[in-house]
């Protein structure tokens, strides 16, 4: 099995967003609408870079 997850391995505690939109990107993945999978990674970037001070 593949993952796709764009959370590092050290993090141990993430927020509730990034939970939600990776939960989101997971869902939308095994429906198969790599739309809305790729939707949800732009979501969680731009999160990550807003909310956490992370550079793309």
């Amino acid at each position: 099995m593949t993952t796709h997850s764009t959370a590092e391995p050290s993090e141990s505690v993430e927020c509730r967003d990034c939970q939600e939109l990776d939960l989101a990107e997971a869902v939308a993945r095994s429906e198969r609408d790599e739309s809305r999978a790729t939707d949800c990674r732009v979501l969680r970037k731009r999160h990550q870079a807003a909310e956490h001070g992370e550079q793309p």
